[in-house]
């Protein structure tokens, strides 16, 4: 009887699955296949504009934005994990608030920062100053690839910090009372040790840099650099979709790759084995003099790459001129009424019908998906860590997983492919809110798998058998005991899933119409039009959004049942 169960659960979950993340997927692929868009992306006279030049740019980001969040995040890790630093708590939670903030939150506030007359429009604060910024700072590559270590070095953190944490300090301590010089002892031992966790998060690092559509749309296309991400965008607003369609694939390729190199550069090595069946402690390396250098030198970059953008975005949304934004602020861009001598008779956010609109739109979209999402990743979850039907479950553990390797603008454009005209009985779902949840919902899967599995693998599995014993049908044992059980868990996950989705910009630029505005997007247009401090001011309210659930979150997480 278990295994008949055990098959309709799973094809319960498989079915959603194919519908949210497989089936988008051969869509797109179908609409290029025997189209000209192939020949016209790679070979012909165009290819050099539409693909080879905007795939050079993705590229020097990816690989840039890789080191850089490599060494930053790799520095983060071992000053909070390995050494006796003051601070540490402090510096680990600062770390990892990156992941709060949206990359075009950061690269609007370099904006307000640096932001030149070539474009014209207002100019920001150094101009104001008298220091007119030159082209390379204010625009293009050196800014966007600012922007995207800023946002992912917090990845590295993450990944790198759990694999020090799990060193045995042995072989460290054995190091230092040999006498070994502390650089010795940081190169030729634990850089060794850890070396899967930096490969695995610079290849994550690359593959989220070179999938990103907001920093190379703000800081790149007003001096015409493209990306691959932004190329993309480009052609499918202006009904070019067949090579817009081409151009996904050739980004999903290119992100899959380097995580597959990443991968194949790990199989067959059993030289970082750091993890024994005797017991291991912690041993902190004592910085010495360094301690307080050191801590102010983390401090620094905590408040460059995430405190100061913050506090210039708030500025910003307050000043009326961007050259001078700590002077004569004012609630204009907030709660103002529309006036024709001021912002082109633009009222303030909070009376904007739109950005009124397009905030309950956000939310609720947050919410839907955050539930829908972790729903399916508890079923999914179940069928993972249950007893296995090998082909099913294994395309489960695939399909779960795979919007990891897909970048969200190819994933918003997978949706239109198949979902935005309709086919058969399904109605064509583009411009409407359903379109961008579906869209969310398949996106967050990975993040909602991992959650579910790990609530779940917490629950004992006698209690559900004693359950079953009684007669309990899966849906009771489901709504009775699992959730109740994982229920901490559950939102704590389903609150990150909401910052996630409160924080997109790159799935729903193109899934975006005037009839389901979203806060993200709306901000982006605001920057794109010149209202710099419309668009600050959205991007804070996402801001203030995004850090009060994710602190609930860790509320929650925090607390034990």
């Amino acid at each position: 009887m278990i295994l008949p169960k055990r098959l309709g659960l799973t094809l319960v979950v498989l079915v959603p699955l194919i519908l949210l993340v497989a089936a988008p997927l051969l869509s797109i692929l179908g609409q290029t296949l025997g189209s000209a868009a192939w020949s016209d992306v790679l070979v012909s006279r165009l290819s050099r504009n539409l693909t080879w030049e905007p795939l050079g740019n993705t590229m020097i980001l990816g690989l840039g934005t890789a080191i850089g969040s490599l060494l930053i995040g790799g520095f983060f890790a071992w000053l909070v994990v390995m050494t006796d630093v003051p601070l540490a708590r402090t510096l680990g939670v600062l770390a990892t608030l990156p992941f709060m903030i949206p990359s075009f939150a950061t690269a609007l506030a370099w904006s307000s920062l640096f932001r030149n007359s070539r474009t014209g429009g207002s100019t920001g604060m150094l101009a104001g100053l008298g220091f007119d910024s030159p082209d390379w700072l204010a625009w293009g590559l050196l800014p966007t690839l600012f922007v995207l270590i800023a946002q992912y070095y917090a990845l590295v953190f993450t990944v790198v910090a759990a694999a020090l944490a799990s060193l045995n300090g042995d072989a460290v301590e054995a190091a230092e009372m040999s006498g070994a010089p502390r650089r010795r002892i940081l190169l030729g031992i634990v850089l060794p040790m850890v070396t899967p966790a930096l490969l695995a998060g610079a290849s994550l690092a690359f593959a989220a840099a070179v999938s990103n559509f907001a920093a190379p749309a703000l800081m790149g296309l007003p001096v015409r650099m493209q990306t691959l991400s932004t190329r993309l965008f480009g052609m499918i607003e202006i009904g070019q979709a067949e090579r817009g369609y081409v151009l996904a694939i050739l980004l999903i390729l290119v992100s899959a790759a380097l995580l597959g190199v990443g991968n194949r550069l790990l199989v067959g090595r059993r030289s970082f084995a750091t993890i024994s069946g005797k017991g291991a402690r912690r041993h902190r390396m004592k910085l010495g003099r360094a301690r307080w250098p050191l801590c102010c030198t983390a401090m620094a970059i905590c408040f460059v790459t995430t405190l100061g953008p913050i506090l210039l975005l708030v500025a910003a949304s307050l000043a009326p001129q961007g050259s001078a934004l700590f002077s004569d602020w004012t609630l204009q861009f907030w709660t103002g009424a529309a006036d024709p001598d001021f912002a082109r008779g633009q009222a303030g956010i909070f009376r904007n019908p739109q950005i009124v609109k397009a905030l309950v739109i956000t939310l609720g979209l947050g919410v839907a998906v955050a539930v829908a999402a972790v729903i399916l990743g508890v079923l999914a979850a179940l069928v993972l860590t249950g007893p296995r039907i090998r082909v099913l479950t294994e395309t489960v553990n695939q399909l779960s997983f795979l919007p990891m390797l897909l970048p969200g603008i190819a994933f918003g454009a997978a949706f239109i492919v198949l979902y935005g005209a309709g086919f058969g009985p399904v109605p064509g779902l583009y411009g409407t809110p359903l379109l961008l949840g579906l869209a969310l919902t398949a996106a967050s899967l990975p993040f909602a798998v991992q959650t579910g599995r790990a609530t779940v693998a917490q629950i004992a599995g006698d209690i559900d058998e004693a359950a079953r014993m009684t007669g309990a049908s899966f849906p009771r044992r489901l709504v009775a005991i699992t959730l109740p059980l994982a229920s901490r868990g559950l939102i704590a996950g389903a609150l990150l899933v909401f910052v996630n989705v409160v924080g997109d910009l790159a799935i729903v630029a193109l899934l975006y119409t005037p009839d389901t505005p979203v806060l993200s997007v709306l901000s982006y247009r605001y920057a794109s039009d010149g209202f710099q401090q419309f668009a600050n001011a959205i991007t804070v309210v996402i801001l203030a959004i995004s850090v009060a659930a994710t602190a609930l979150a860790q509320l929650l997480k925090g607390r034990r049942p």
